[in-house]
């Protein structure tokens, strides 16, 4: 649960927390499962959501519900400091009874706020934009969560800005839109993260702005840029030095088009941004073609998926390398797409996630794509979405290890170790090779192993076919991942070491540091 708190919280989303808590009296202590801590007896377990939560309360006595329950639920609703809600019960109080008032429990319809920017704020934005020849939207979660995908697409196209999208705003436009120059950043495509570097004044809508957005500030921190924050959370629009646009994303872009009357962005920006799109589109068609190769990529694995998805599916991912090459080369069909946890990049959320869309969302495909070690770290949710009837179709890339890491760990001028199962630490026979479809099948699904990307599409066909949760194992290469694209990260690399590699790692990393907004 404190995992679940903290992703919500990294995610801004609303998620009430009920967990038990030891006895008010202390009557019984020490209880089963409690943590004593020596030096203060209130301290219990529950107090590790304190730091992942936005609202906490212990609820020693029933009558603290009448005032601590309006304000967790104002706290799930508020658009600006939305995020986790915990009420601790201890387990004595849960069962006391109390005279609440009826009108405690009368119905009560919650409206979301929708806030207006203030007059001095947009002055500053509209005066930023007609000056620009150059702009660039980034478009952010916030946008999905203000319901302003629509507004984005009409705005854009009015005045010929393109949109670059982070993780969590990907899918507000739809990859077919003109102005859809796809992800941006870290994982982001070469089309977009060149608009970046060119443009003079960058439009971030709903955007926390978080490293693998901002290239770890090096890709468009410079000083001839204007960089605006157009966010309902003060705290993310003020990042960056920005000029900060506080307000409902909805709210803020129709405010803007109606003040920007005939302005558009400069001819020649929007040439370019059709050529780079296009260029773009012809790089992801040639890496997620099938080689014929008998250990796929990651992304030859996920254009089989692409090509058979319809414009009802929803693709679901979270952590390894996955997230990235879905963030450059997924091809969106527009809002609800695409759902990766890139927040928290939370191992083992992908099934459970999965079925959380599934049951929001029954009448769409849910594809989970999640790697063996995703998969062996939490797939319990299988059986659950079997025994409740919420089909997903989960395609699990087998590459024997964490992949991922080992790239990571190598880029760095590291030694590969114990991340593959091939040369990691274990008995003479070698470590095991799991039948993921076998386990499958043993926790209700429908489930098949395949070689290759051919078979993998007939195996796609028919899990859209199946009435119930089908898996498709495939085992992948685990050492390519897409080299087009992406910018730089910033993953520290020891100053001093014996490895060469290290030594030429440290080098490029000092020499990448000096791009980087102070």
């Amino acid at each position: 649960m404190v995992t679940a708190a903290a992703l919500a919280h990294a995610n801004r989303l609303p998620i009430l927390l009920l967990p038990g808590d030891t006895f008010a009296t202390r009557e019984p202590d020490p209880v089963l499962q409690q943590v004593e801590h020596f030096g203060d007896p209130t301290i219990s377990a529950n107090d590790c959501f304190r730091p992942v939560s936005r609202y906490f309360d212990r609820i020693n006595r029933p009558e603290q519900l009448l005032t601590s329950l309006p304000q967790a639920m104002a706290t799930l609703l508020d658009p600006e400091h939305c995020g986790p809600a915990t009420l601790a019960l201890p387990q004595d109080v849960q069962t006391f009874a109390y005279d609440y008032p009826v009108a405690f429990f009368a119905p009560k319809v919650h409206r979301i706020r929708r806030s207006p920017p203030d007059a001095y704020e947009l002055r500053q934005t509209i005066a930023a934009l007609q000056q620009a020849k150059r702009p660039l939207i980034i478009a952010g979660g916030g946008v999905h969560y203000a319901a302003a995908c629509d507004a984005l697409a009409e705005f854009a196209k009015a005045r010929g800005i393109p949109v670059a999208e982070t993780q969590a705003g990907k899918g507000a436009l739809a990859d077919s839109h003109p102005c859809a120059v796809g992800a941006i950043g870290v994982t982001g495509s070469a089309a977009a993260n060149q608009l970046a570097e060119q443009a003079d004044v960058i439009l971030a809508v709903g955007t926390r702005l978080q490293d693998f957005t901002t290239g770890s500030r090096a890709l468009f921190e410079s000083s001839d840029k204007t960089l605006i924050a157009l966010n309902v959370g003060r705290f993310d629009s003020l990042k960056h030095q920005a000029l900060p646009l506080s307000c409902d994303a909805l709210v803020g872009l129709g405010q803007l088009d109606a003040a920007l009357g005939e302005w558009r962005g400069g001819d020649e920006w929007r040439e370019q941004t059709g050529t780079l799109k296009r260029e773009w589109a012809d790089i992801v068609r040639n890496v997620t073609a099938d080689q014929g190769l008998a250990l796929p990529t990651d992304a030859q694995v996920i254009g089989a998926v692409n090509r058979q998805a319809g414009n009802d599916t929803t693709v679901v991912c979270a952590a390894g390398g996955l997230p990235g090459e879905l963030h450059k080369l997924w091809q969106c069909s527009g809002p609800g797409s695409y759902h990766v946890e890139y927040g928290f990049s939370c191992m083992g959320y992908e099934i459970a996630g999965g079925l959380g869309v599934k049951m929001a969302k029954p009448e769409r495909e849910v594809v989970v794509m999640v790697g063996d070690g995703s998969y062996l770290m939490h797939n319990s949710e299988l059986a659950t979405s079997v025994m409740l009837g919420h089909k997903l179709i989960v395609v699990v890339l087998d590459n024997r290890g964490y992949g991922c890491i080992n790239r990571l760990q190598q880029a760095t001028g590291g030694a590969g170790f114990n991340n593959l199962l091939q040369d990691c630490r274990t008995v003479e026979a070698g470590a095991p090779k799991t039948d993921f479809a076998a386990h499958a099948k043993a926790l209700g699904c429908e489930s098949e192993s395949v070689t290759g990307i051919a078979e993998l599409e007939q195996a796609l066909v028919r899990a859209r076919s199946a009435t119930s949760t089908y898996v498709i194992a495939l085992d992948t290469d685990p050492l390519p991942s897409t080299q087009e694209g992406g910018a730089w990260w910033e993953v520290a690399v020891p100053e001093v070491s014996e490895r060469e590699q290290v030594k030429s790692a440290y080098q490029g990393y000092r020499e990448a540091k000096q791009r980087q907004a102070r």
